[in-house]
């Protein structure tokens, strides 16, 4: 059985193409920043802390004996210059973040975390996207915050959307920074014998 510890649709859409059945088990943390905690190691420590976490919440569910789960979770944070850029909280906050990403080149951090409940056993990799941004107009970022998409997106934009006319290049893996990282995900199934090219072609 096979835990995916986030709501994300478009991490449950990644995943998807990986495995054929897993259970979606999301987990509410407590996702602000330590003080002074460098960016690798928050995404690091988010995405092992939402595994964890929606393993003790399955002891609570009858979805599967928790002592037979693989879960999974992830997180992603999009940085500038070592500052973690996080979900918009109005359209001020997006549009600062917006402005400070405009014409440059950040980098998009996501962590994926395998926890192996059967031997209480973890592994955590971090995947790091250079992405560029062209110049962006305030009236972009006015057209763009009404379409309604940057307000769940860290860094107040997606590039699997709308958000994919501001980027000029993308240095890294495209998967990552929608928000799950294919090949190293299945890197680490392939780990607790879980071979996803033969799951998903057995009809």
């Amino acid at each position: 059985m096979i835990l995916l510890a986030s709501a994300s649709p478009r991490r449950k859409s990644l995943l998807g193409q990986l495995v054929r059945e897993f259970d979606i088990l999301p987990a509410d943390i407590d996702e602000t920043p330590f003080e002074n905690e460098d960016a690798a190691e928050y995404v690091q420590r988010m995405a092992v802390e939402k595994a964890k976490a929606s393993a003790d919440l399955s002891l609570q569910t009858e979805l599967s004996p928790p002592d037979r789960s693989i879960i999974i979770g992830s997180d992603t944070s999009v940085v500038l210059n070592g500052e973690i850029l996080g979900k918009p909280e109005n359209f001020e906050h997006a549009r600062s973040m917006l402005r400070s990403l405009s014409g440059k080149t950040h980098q998009v951090m996501t962590a994926v975390c395998l926890f192996d409940a059967r031997f209480d056993h973890l592994v955590v990799q971090n995947v790091i996207t250079q992405v560029t941004f062209c110049q962006i107009s305030d009236l972009e970022i006015s057209r763009y915050w009404a379409s309604g998409e940057p307000q769940d997106k860290a860094g107040s934009y997606g590039v699997q959307g709308l958000g994919s006319v501001f980027v000029e290049q993308i240095n890294g893996s495209f998967s990552a920074v929608v928000g799950l990282p294919m090949f190293e995900t299945a890197q680490l199934l392939q780990q607790v014998g879980i071979e996803p090219l033969q799951e998903m072609s057995n009809e």
